[in-house]
């Protein structure tokens, strides 16, 4: 009997322990799979990211993401767009009197950019990926898409001619 009892605990226990387990490492739903931090850079969660917004003065942003990801993802209000493969031929642009965020969509390119621009001596706080910040209860400002350049071509000649005419009108 007591044996039956000893097992049926132990039974539970470690049923319990499995079921904990499982629970641990089921994902939140819509966040980015778990992935392992090689970057000296510090990966920032949104508090930390929302603290280097607020003095906007003393940050630059930089976003390593291409055009097509910035449109359909969105970014922070205020930014360079600077993808990672640019990013060494592009260091005289960047000012070093400011703290640098370098942002992806989940912080794994940004970590990279945070590591290059820290070795090459500008001060970096941090990583964050956008997605991740717009998780965690972040707001994101969506891009707006340009018009082609065919249409915008094609409007900004008829407003010059349109100009032109009135101009010659008032001679």
């Amino acid at each position: 009997m007591i044996q039956r009892k000893n097992l049926i605990a132990l039974f539970l226990s470690v049923a319990a322990a499995t079921a904990m387990a499982q629970q641990a490492a089921t994902p939140i739903a819509g966040a980015a799979p778990a992935q392992e931090w090689k970057y000296k850079t510090k990966r920032l969660e949104r508090n930390e990211v929302d603290a280097l917004l607020a003095k906007p003065e003393k940050l630059v942003v930089i976003d390593v993401r291409r055009p097509d990801e910035l449109t359909a993802k969105g970014s922070f209000p205020v930014y360079l767009n600077i993808q990672n493969k640019e990013l060494e031929k592009s260091l005289a642009y960047i000012p070093k009197d400011r703290v640098i965020l370098t942002v992806s969509n989940h912080a794994v390119r940004a970590g990279a950019a945070g590591d290059l621009l820290a070795s090459k001596g500008f001060i970096v706080a941090g990583a964050t990926g956008s997605e991740d910040y717009e998780s965690q209860g972040g707001t994101i400002t969506k891009v707006a898409v340009p018009p082609p350049r065919n249409a915008a071509n094609t409007t900004n000649a008829a407003t010059a001619t349109v100009a032109t005419a009135a101009v010659k009108k008032d001679w």
